[in-house]
């Protein structure tokens, strides 16, 4: 067992209360999330991936895992995931609405998480499209206007800063990352959803204003959007979960969807 909050596995959150009813918090963030999707569809000319035919709602053999998956694709929107994976009665939720750009700008991909471990887990993330080490002037663009709303989040009593034990996840996370977890009460979904006009309103604003991407330099960053959203899944530390329930061929086949690994190779092709 982690001796602190901040470096509990979710499993270990789990162990401790396995049989919690989060149907409430499921469709409080669920609507949540379809908000911020249905605003993206709205901008942006897109259209659910075939790949995705059949998946609008599953269930593991076993019942022990449902969930939903769709992504969309088009002009300016390599994959826009509208999902969620967990037992509604049992504790555990992964709910996801992520917006990965196409290259025609360099705006970074938006990411917003809710969970339930069963605390509430809340993850916000622009995630960047270039290296933040050696990209001062993107740094300074897109995460300096968003540090005070972060430094704030973090300020407050109620959420305690959640550690993943994916390096490669912490490698990933802007310095703006919001990853916390706090109680699993409406006011800290309150909280939550606060958060979020501010954070994804900046996002758009960003797309108002955004510069193109020019012609001969857009191969070289889908090449680096594509690897950071493979790794992403691949390494992400919550796949033992699905691996277990759904067993090997399976969760490869549902991790390759979430990758969108056909998408890929279409784009590339295109």
């Amino acid at each position: 067992m982690s001796a602190g909050t901040e470096t509990k596995t979710i499993m270990e959150f789990l162990t401790e209360n396995p049989d919690v009813d989060v149907s409430n918090a499921w469709e409080r963030c669920w609507n949540t999330h379809s908000g911020i999707v249905d605003r993206i569809r709205a901008r942006f000319d897109v259209s659910k991936h075939h790949s995705c035919e059949g998946e609008d709602y599953f269930q593991s053999p076993d019942g022990q895992l449902e969930g939903s998956f769709n992504a969309y694709t088009g002009e300016g929107v390599d994959w826009l995931v509208h999902s969620w994976i967990g037992n509604r009665k049992a504790s555990i939720l992964d709910m996801n609405a992520t917006c990965f750009l196409g290259q025609q700008t360099r705006v970074p991909h938006l990411c917003v998480i809710f969970g339930t471990i069963p605390k509430l887990y809340f993850y916000a993330e622009y995630t960047p499209r270039a290296d933040l080490r050696t990209n001062y002037e993107y740094l300074q663009k897109y995460y300096e206007p968003a540090n005070e709303d972060f430094l704030k989040f973090r300020a407050d009593p109620n959420w305690t800063r959640f550690v993943s034990h994916g390096t490669y996840l912490r490698a990933l996370m802007s310095p703006v990352a919001v990853s916390s977890t706090a109680e699993l009460t409406d006011d800290n979904i309150d909280t939550c959803e606060k958060f979020l006009v501010g954070f994804v309103d900046r996002w758009f604003r960003w797309l108002d204003d955004a510069e193109e991407v020019p012609e001969e330099e857009r191969a070289a960053q889908q090449d680096y959007d594509f690897m950071v959203r493979e790794l992403g899944y691949r390494t992400d530390p919550m796949n033992v979960l699905p691996q277990k329930v759904f067993g090997q061929e399976e969760f490869e086949r549902r991790l390759n969807l979430r990758i969108g690994t056909e998408q890929m190779a279409e784009a590339r092709r295109a």
